[in-house]
Order: structure tokens, then sequence, then C-alpha cells
């Protein structure tokens, strides 16, 4: 394209996923109460992992992780489009933009390394559960959640600092209604086939690598499970597992439309919804899921209600 048609890149406008509007009131409405409802669930049981003696066990301390992950990535997006709507001003400075998808990438990719770290946690308690103190010990724990974040700001660092290169269209309006990757780059004017191909290469590298520790782990317990041919060892495999396989399968289950599914079979409409699922609505769930499906919890928050009274 044309010089005239390209711009050193200063400011961004995002296309906002409300508008003034009644059914759009209703939508900002229920963003802002599931935002803090997300928040709420995810502070509450880090406090309670924090606090609570009983909860000092390995998996409690990725599942606090994983609470860290889901506040950040829903503080990256949602307090912006909120601010908004309500301030009817949608633009972004470069900087801002480069900040959103740098913690974007960083707090994605972190999770989904880790939930598939997770899985081998949940491996090990089900098919080495003797072995299971030395298997997980607290340096092997540190290791697991410092190659999560390494692995986010690595990927974070590389994509945000490449995507800043790019000469960018002069309108500078994103159809996204925050800064990520796949969306800005529609504004490149510049031939960037080979570096499309290369991002969807990693990114189904990003994608598969964790799956498929996953897809092995969960292969090994069930393989182990059917071996033993009891009820009660069955019983506890679901109730060990079932709740990460329910993160698992809403986090990259989304990530797999996004980022694996080719640009042409969805919309930028469909975009806005399956980010907006991600960013706010997995992150919500996630501690729903955890606490509700698991006793240790519900026991530990039982224990702080009553201390304040509230029970």
């Amino acid at each position: 394209m044309g010089g005239s048609n390209e711009s050193t890149a200063s400011a961004f406008t995002l296309v906002g996923l409300l508008s003034h509007t009644g059914p759009q009131l209703v939508l900002l409405c229920l963003v802002a109460a599931t935002f803090a409802m997300g928040l709420l669930g995810n502070s509450v049981l880090l406090l309670l992992i924090c606090t609570d003696s009983r909860l000092h066990t390995p998996m409690y301390f990725l599942l606090s992780q994983l609470s860290l992950l889901d506040v950040s990535f829903a503080l990256v997006t949602i307090p912006k489009m909120l601010a908004d709507f309500l301030r009817q001003d949608s633009s972004i400075s470069l900087g801002g933009c480069a900040a959103q998808m740098f913690f974007l990438m960083l707090t994605g990719v972190s999770e989904g390394v880790l939930l598939s770290l997770m899985s081998y946690d949940r491996y090990v308690a089900v098919c080495h559960p003797l072995h299971y103190p030395v298997l997980m010990r607290q340096q092997v724990c540190l290791l697991m959640v410092g190659t999560s974040w390494l692995s986010g700001v690595l990927v974070a660092s590389i994509q945000t600092t490449i995507a800043l290169q790019f000469p960018y269209c002069a309108s500078h309006t994103v159809d996204h209604f925050f800064c990520e990757l796949p969306a800005l780059l529609k504004l490149v004017c510049a031939d960037i086939s080979a570096y499309e191909l290369a991002l969807s290469v990693s990114g189904v590298l990003i994608l598969l690598v964790p799956l498929s520790l996953v897809a092995i782990s969960y292969g090994l317990v069930w393989r182990a499970v059917v071996r033993m041919r009891s009820a009660e060892a069955w019983r506890k495999a679901c109730t060990t597992c079932s709740s990460h396989m329910a993160v698992v399968g809403l986090f990259y289950g989304a990530a797999v439309f996004m980022y694996m599914v080719p640009g042409a079979y969805h919309s930028p409409q469909q975009d806005n919804v399956v980010s907006l699922f991600y960013s706010l609505v997995t992150p919500t769930l996630n501690p729903l899921i955890y606490s509700l499906r698991n006793r240790d919890v519900r026991t530990a928050l039982a224990k702080v209600l009553g201390k304040a009274g509230l029970t």
C-alpha cells in the first residue's frame, strides 16, 4: 500500500463492545457484575489458600497461581473497556496498546502452561499417591510456576516487540475492544504473510504442546483407573481431576477457536465474543468450579465465615 495510507502509530482507537443503547446498557451491567464477581471469587480463593494451613499443599499452591493469573487477565482488559464506555472515548496510546498486548500474552501463555503442568500434579495424585510428597515437593512446584511465568514473559516480549515494528494504516482503528495481536495485525500496511505463518505455527505449538501434556497425563490416569477396576478408584479419580478438566476445557476451547481456526472462518464480532469469554467469563468461573466441587475449599470458607460471624 502507498505511503499515504501509512503512518507512524502514536495512538489507536478501539471499536468498543458496548454502545449507549438500552440492550447494551444491560450488557454493561452484566459485564461489570461478572467482573466484580470474578475479582471477588479469585481474591477469596487466594485468601483461603494463604490463610488456611490445610490448603498449604502443592495443588492449592498451583491453584493460587491460577487465580492470580485470572485476576491479572481480567484487569488488563475489562476496566479499560468499562472506562471507555463511561467517558465515551475508546482511544489508547501506543504504549497502552503495547502494554495490553504484552500482559495479555504473558497471562494467557502462562495460564496455558500452568494448566498443563497442573495435569501432571493430578496424574501423580491418582497414579502415585505414595510418592506424591516427593514428586511434588516444593522445589518442583516452584519450578512449574517459574516455567509457566517465564514462558509467558518470553512469548509476550518477542511478539510485542515484533508487532510494534510494523507500519500501520492511517486509520489506526482496531476492530476489537482491546489490543489483541490478531486484531492489530489487520491494520498493518505491509506484507506480513511470512510473519503470520510463523505466528500461526508458534500459536499451534504454544497450544498443542501443553494440550498434549494434558492428554498424556489424563490418558495415564484413565489407564491406571481401568486397571484398578474399582468403583471407589473411579470415584476418587473423577473427584481429583474433574475440576481441572473443566477449567482446561473452558480455557483451551476459546484459545483453539481464536488462534488455531483460520481468520476467514470467524468474524470480528465472533472474536469479540470469544475474547470476552476467556478474558471475563472463564476467570470468573474458575474459582467457582474449584470451590463448589472441592470440600477442602468449602470447609475453609465456612471456617472464615464462621469467624466473621456470617454463619
